[in-house]
């Protein structure tokens, strides 16, 4: 199985196991790391079954001046944009567990943010028989998991895990 991070995390793999099918023919990812793992999956020439897409992190729909504000903030402060975006990750929890935290850049924000999910490549991905299901938490502070349901209905296997927010562990 092949794995991919969230932004500004580390290490969250072991808290998803319960979840997670590992085998040599599937794709994962975090947040952030669920766009990795959705573009691993269909860029590769090698077989996927299964690609699970945890908390996809969607910008998409956002408006540019709310993007442009959560760089200008992560340039300005880093360390309280971060501690603002832990707060928002783990709740409904209040404590914020040190172990998955680490610091990206500003690039890895930004391309987090503009990323978009493209229903065609969606499509092709469901063509070549590859299983999809996305994970998303009731509470979720971090994206609209509405919009998320909504956008990924037609392709994927959606998990809806209740008083769970973006980090869906906890």
């Amino acid at each position: 199985m092949k794995f991919f991070s969230g932004f500004c995390f580390k290490n969250e793999k072991k808290a998803l196991d319960r979840f997670l099918v590992e085998n040599d023919f599937s794709i994962a990812g975090f947040s952030y790391g669920a766009q990795k793992a959705f573009l691993k999956a269909y860029n590769t020439k090698e077989r996927v079954d299964l690609l699970q897409l945890f908390s996809p992190a969607f910008f998409q729909s956002t408006n540019d001046k709310f993007k442009k504000l959560q760089l200008i903030s992560f340039r300005r402060n880093k360390e309280e944009y971060l501690k603002n975006f832990y707060k928002n990750a783990f709740y409904p929890s209040s404590s914020f567990d040190q172990e998955y935290k680490k610091t990206d850049t500003i690039l890895d924000l930004e391309n987090l943010l503009y990323f978009v999910w493209d229903k065609n490549k969606l499509k092709k991905l469901k063509e070549r028989n590859v299983e999809i299901e996305v994970y998303i938490g009731e509470k979720d502070k971090i994206v609209n998991i509405k919009e998320v349901q909504n956008f990924f209905k037609d392709f994927a296997k959606i998990y809806f895990l209740n008083k769970k927010g973006h980090v869906l562990w906890i």
